[in-house]
């Protein structure tokens, strides 16, 4: 009997996210019905989503992940065996296929990719990471040239992204980021204008620096202390686009958010987004991004980790900010 292994969420979060909350288990390998894949997963990604998908909220833009299931992700992989006419044996595809080495199913939501760019890059920039900040940047944010971006999260997977569009589009962007290491790879490697470690300097004090004119356009991944102070310097008919919120998903209770005051006197736009409500706008939205990738006006790195079973230590990385760049698992 052939097996493959899958992880199992088990447990909800509470104090900690951990190998506590998970099972690994062997699974016998799937027969294909009419109309379905079998994916050989190779590479998974790992997202601040998932401490979401993993709470037991039913109000939240997607279902969470039932215990005692396969835990949820997405990754890159090749079809190993087909029963759908439109994907052959050798396929290289990109989907939700979960914390497991092998997918069997229906191909929704599964989409070819290129074989010959590299498994990291599809991840880091193709996937969700490239999806959500080009949905969130062009379509929520409205940028205009000559306009000032702050970008929270700067040098995560979708931050990095949208700073790189926000310069390719004639913007002045400013990246939040943890670590002086990464404010130096915002602003030397990726071309932002300029960035702020929020674990070190005076946050209001380097925006009235950097953004002396004031600021147009907040793209928000974390939360924190960062969104007051943007909020402060926020310019009339400003727009701020709602991403993440990781400062909060490990609090018992959300931090306060700024006096709406502002809204009004500022006449700002405020708006949040998640990704599976534009799902169906795939193709669209690559096209928007492909030709600044396409130009090298994108640039990405990749924090690999390798195994299966690391996964489940490894998520905690996006949470402490230890990662740098897309974290990655390499099955």
């Amino acid at each position: 009997m052939q097996t493959y292994t899958a992880i199992h969420l088990v447990n909800r979060p509470k104090s900690s996210i951990g190998p506590e909350l998970f099972e690994v288990k062997k699974l016998e390998r799937p027969t294909l019905q009419e109309g379905e894949i079998l994916v050989k997963q190779s590479h998974m990604s790992l997202d601040p989503a998932m401490l979401g998908w993993m709470s037991p909220d039913t109000e939240s833009y997607i279902p969470p992940v039932e215990l005692n299931t396969v835990m949820r992700s997405s990754g890159y992989g090749e079809v190993i065996e087909s029963k759908h006419e439109k994907f052959v044996e050798g396929d290289r595809v990109t989907g939700m296929f979960g914390w497991q080495e092998l997918y069997a199913g229906k191909p929704q939501g599964i989409h070819k990719v290129d074989p010959s760019l590299p498994a990291d890059m599809v991840l880091s920039v193709l996937a969700l990471p490239g999806l959500t900040a080009t949905q969130g940047f062009f379509f929520v944010g409205q940028p205009k040239s000559g306009e000032t971006l702050v970008v929270s999260g700067a040098a995560g997977s979708v931050g990095s992204i949208v700073g790189q569009l926000g310069k390719a589009e004639g913007m002045r962007v400013i990246g939040v980021v943890g670590s002086d290491e990464k404010a130096q790879w915002v602003t030397e490697t990726l071309g932002f204008d300029g960035a702020i470690n929020y674990k070190t300097d005076d946050i209001g004090a380097k925006l009235d620096a950097l953004a002396s004119d004031g600021i147009d356009m907040y793209f928000e991944n974390t939360g924190g202390e960062i969104q007051h102070r943007v909020f402060e310097r926020m310019n009339a008919h400003g727009r701020i686009v709602v991403c993440g919120m990781i400062a909060d998903y490990t609090k018992a209770e959300p931090g306060p958010g700024p006096n709406w005051m502002n809204i009004i006197k500022k006449r700002l736009r405020i708006e949040g987004f998640t990704m599976p409500d534009h799902f169906h706008r795939t193709g669209e939205i690559l096209e928007k991004l492909t030709p600044y990738v396409q130009a090298g006006k994108v640039q990405y790195r990749a924090h690999t980790i390798e195994g299966l079973e690391a996964a489940m230590d490894g998520l905690n990385l996006l949470f402490t900010g230890k990662n740098k760049g897309k974290l990655i698992v390499k099955l």
